[in-house]
């Protein structure tokens, strides 16, 4: 246990924090999120913040939004569609922190 004080303290930070993702905005830019989302404003999809208003107080809007990203769709915000994002570009692990992440707004 001595030789490795500095794992621990990160993997207790990590179990600390709820996340295993340093850097949200980070993962969602490499997972080309941002090509069509902006943070406070409209690009080809809706804002994170208008996607975190609307599902707002909803207990199961990880789940939802992170199986949207998933399968995609089209619809809810529009007549442009929303290409599906396979786990070969973001995992589902960290999927579910960059959807928890905007939702904080």
């Amino acid at each position: 246990m001595k030789k490795y004080p500095f794992v621990l303290a990160a993997l207790l930070a990590t179990v600390a924090s709820g996340s295993a993702l340093a850097d949200p905005a980070a993962a969602a830019q490499k997972a080309g999120c941002m090509a069509c989302h902006a943070m406070d404003k409209k690009l080809v999809g809706p804002s994170f913040k208008d996607i975190a208003a609307k599902y707002k107080g909803q207990g199961d809007a990880v789940a939802k939004l992170s199986d949207k990203v998933r399968k995609g769709g089209s619809g809810v915000w529009g007549p442009i569609p929303m290409p599906p994002n396979p786990e070969a570009k973001i995992g589902d692990a960290d999927l579910k922190d960059v959807v928890g992440w905007l939702l904080k707004g």
